[in-house]
C-alpha cells in the first residue's frame, strides 16, 4: 500500500472504518452530480462499498485526509482509475474545502505516484457545466485534447458533454518529489508514523 504526505494532507487507501465520515464528506448533491460513477443520493452502503473495496496497486484510490493537530479527517479522495484501458485521474473535494487548492495538492502527489508505478500518460476529464475543474486539470500541466466525449452520470441520471485532459508523466520513475512510503506491513502503524511528521 502506497501512502503520501504533502504540506496539508496524507493520503491513504481507504479502510472499513472510514466509512461513516466518508459519507458525511461526500452526501452532497453538488459533489455527486460532478462524479461519472457515484450515485445519486449517495447513501451509507455506498461509503461502505468504497471504504471495504479491494486495493489495486496500478490503480490507487486515496482518502484525502487534512492532516490537523488532532486526528485527521477526510476532506475528499483522489486516485486513478481505469477508464476504458487509459489511466485517468480522478478527485472530489467536500464542499467547505472547495477553493483552498486541496484538490491541486492532492492531485500532485497523485501524479507522481502514478510516475512511480509506471504509468506514462494520464487521461483526466470535467463536464462542461464544472470549469472550476478544468481550472485545476491546467494547473496541473493536463493538456485540453479538444475533444469532447458524452459520459453518463449516475448522480444526474444522464449522459453529459465532458472535455477530455491528458498529460504526459516524462520520465515516469525518476522524479521523487511527493513523499512516497515504502509498502507496509501494518498499515495502521505507517498512518501513524506519516501522521506524527
Amino acid at each position: 500500500m502506497m501512502f503520501a504526505r504533502t504540506e496539508r494532507l496524507l493520503l491513504r487507501p481507504s479502510w472499513p472504518e472510514d466509512a461513516a465520515e466518508l459519507h458525511q464528506a461526500i452526501a452532497d448533491e453538488g459533489i455527486v452530480r460532478n462524479l461519472a460513477r457515484a450515485p445519486w443520493p449517495y447513501a451509507a452502503d455506498d461509503a461502505v462499498d468504497f471504504a471495504t473495496q479491494a486495493h489495486d496497486a496500478l490503480y490507487p484510490n486515496f482518502l484525502i485526509m487534512l492532516r490537523t493537530h488532532g486526528a485527521p479527517r477526510i476532506i475528499g479522495a483522489c486516485g486513478i482509475g481505469n477508464y476504458d484501458g487509459d489511466a485517468e485521474l480522478g478527485y472530489w473535494i467536500a464542499r467547505p474545502y472547495w477553493g483552498l487548492g486541496f484538490a491541486t495538492e492532492a492531485s500532485r502527489a497523485v501524479i507522481q505516484i502514478a510516475k512511480t508505478i509506471g504509468h506514462e500518460t494520464l487521461t483526466a476529464s470535467h463536464f462542461t457545466d464544472n470549469p472550476a475543474s478544468g481550472n485545476v486539470l491546467r494547473k496541473l500541466g493536463f493538456q485540453d485534447t479538444g475533444k469532447t466525449a458524452l459520459r453518463h452520470i449516475k448522480g444526474r441520471g444522464e449522459a453529459m458533454t465532458c472535455a477530455l485532459y491528458e498529460k504526459a508523466l516524462d520520465g515516469a520513475g525518476t522524479e521523487p518529489s511527493a513523499r512516497l512510503s515504502p509498502p507496509a506491513l501494518n498499515m495502521r502503524a505507517q498512518m501513524e508514523r506519516l501522521q506524527a511528521a
